[in-house]
């Protein structure tokens, strides 16, 4: 990818997915945004970089001061498929890449898992480049791996996901993803646990989604380890009334979202309050 390419394939990419010019010059609109984060920040920053990586994240959350306990429990961490040895595994894991997203194997019954095909497609998405498609150079910089967690049983709980929008450290509000079995749904709410009009009504769930148990803990790690960034989002799930960070996400879908009204990206976009000069990071 040359040095103006990722420039041009986001305000490609932008232009096909939102219908307007993407303006790196003046961003208002919180996608624009996230764009100039992800070309003059995020593709420079170390501390993204490490974040990034599923595996790597683990030791930045516990220097943050995050618990041991609000983290996924970790089985193993492999640099190829080959070396796992399924024999030692519980009967119900979950294997994920940790260089991109969407690499995830879960795991509910062992006997009925394919491991051949298994160790097939990890490989596979070993070899990946994640983010080149959509210029997100932060993925770039991750040594690809295979880590196993253990497998979550909700006894007291839907199957939510959470992911905590944070700038500048603060918590702004909640996405909630439900129906994930199905079609995934997409609420947001601030931290009042009030709904706000900014995902699109053809994404929502009308199901009354409750606050979850952990809302407390869940904002203040969100608070703990996004405070270095202009912007992050900081996903949980909650097991049994307590808060389990997964990830940090820091340019959701690619900076190309699709379900938020106009009212929402301007809302978004207002959070974000970018210093063109200082957020600007040094090229490596």
């Amino acid at each position: 990818m040359g040095r103006t390419m990722p420039k041009t394939l986001s305000k490609i990419l932008f232009r096909i997915t939102q219908g307007k010019k993407l303006d790196l010059n003046n961003p208002t609109l919180f996608d624009e945004k996230l764009m100039w984060l992800k070309l003059n920040n995020y593709n420079n920053n170390p501390l993204v970089w490490k974040c990034c990586d599923k595996y790597l994240v683990r030791e930045y959350a516990i220097a943050k001061g995050v618990s041991n306990s609000n983290l996924p429990t970790l089985l193993g961490e492999y640099q190829d498929a080959n070396e796992i040895d399924f024999d030692k595994l519980p009967n119900k894991f979950v294997l994920k890449c940790t260089h991109g997203c969407g690499f995830n194997i879960i795991c509910k019954n062992k006997k009925e898992l394919d491991i051949d095909k298994t160790r097939k497609t990890l490989n596979k998405w070993l070899k990946k480049k994640f983010g080149y498609e959509a210029a997100e150079l932060q993925y770039m910089h991750e040594k690809p791996r295979i880590i196993c967690e253990k497998f979550i049983e909700n006894r007291d709980s839907l199957p939510y996901d959470y992911k905590v929008y944070c700038f500048r450290g603060v918590a702004r509000c909640i996405l909630v993803c439900s129906e994930r079995e199905k079609e995934t749904k997409l609420n947001i709410f601030d931290l009042s646990w009030k709904e706000l009009s900014i995902s699109k009504e053809l994404y929502k769930n009308k199901k009354t989604i409750n606050k979850p148990k952990s809302l407390k803990d869940m904002i203040s790690i969100a608070e703990k380890v996004s405070k270095p960034f202009p912007f992050v989002r900081v996903d949980f799930y909650e097991c049994n009334g307590k808060a389990i960070l997964g990830e940090l996400t820091f340019t959701p879908a690619a900076c190309l979202n699709y379900i938020y009204t106009d009212y929402g990206k301007k809302y978004l976009g207002n959070l974000l309050q970018l210093d063109l000069k200082k957020d600007t990071m040094p090229k490596k």
